[in-house]
């Protein structure tokens, strides 16, 4: 069962917390955690771009010339591929991208995750993440009470507006709950900081 500090806003050791191992020291697994990137990357796509086709452009209805005796490659319109201002062959067409993956496989992979942050040290707990008013001043003096100057992750136990929109205006710092934290915005921060509250409720959620 790993066991880790837990810290206060101005950077102070306030404790330590013991966390779930079936969470936080699970085996690491790459494939599954490559997988549920590539899902949440595809998912995020929105599949609205278009190209128009030569049946789509406007114009190139009569034959540019005669089928035989000019000395030029015979032509059936202006708007063939071929030609400027043509259509566009094998263009992309609206589609969607949408991939799921089955739940133990996303379960797998958000345990990877974590325990990828505990054994890197990379995790930080804290005791509480309190902001009464909207000040981005006290978030930035958390961060560099913690020593973290690089891109993080907030993880909040519920949705505080305060605390927030008090990290909206920080550079490469990301905000959510337990309840929504995803695999992609673990592994693209380089310190995941998550309050003591925030980690008792996925713990409520997984360990059974």
């Amino acid at each position: 069962m790993p066991n880790v500090s837990v810290y206060n806003m101005a950077g102070e050791v306030v404790g330590t917390m013991a966390l779930a191992d079936a969470i936080f020291g699970a085996d690491i697994n790459a494939a599954v955690l490559h997988a549920a990137t590539r899902a949440y990357l595809l998912n995020q796509r929105q599949g609205t771009q278009s190209t128009l086709t030569r049946s789509e452009v406007s114009g190139g209805g009569r034959k540019p010339w005669r089928q035989k005796g000019t000395g030029r490659a015979r032509q059936g319109s202006t708007r063939s591929p071929q030609w400027t201002h043509g259509g566009i062959a094998l263009g992309p067409k609206p589609r969607s991208y949408r991939t799921d993956l089955n739940k133990k496989t996303k379960r797998i992979a958000l345990f990877s995750a974590l325990s990828a942050k505990v054994a890197e040290g990379k995790l930080i707990v804290m005791d509480d993440i309190k902001c009464n008013e909207y000040k981005t001043k006290t978030m930035t003096a958390m961060l560099k009470a913690l020593g973290v100057d690089s891109r993080a992750l907030i993880v909040l136990p519920e949705v505080n507006n305060f605390t927030v929109k008090s990290c909206a205006n920080i550079q490469k710092v990301e905000t959510c709950i337990a309840g929504t934290i995803n695999v992609y915005s673990i592994l693209k921060a380089d310190k995941m900081i998550i309050t003591a509250a925030a980690v008792k409720k996925l713990e409520e959620v997984y360990v059974k």
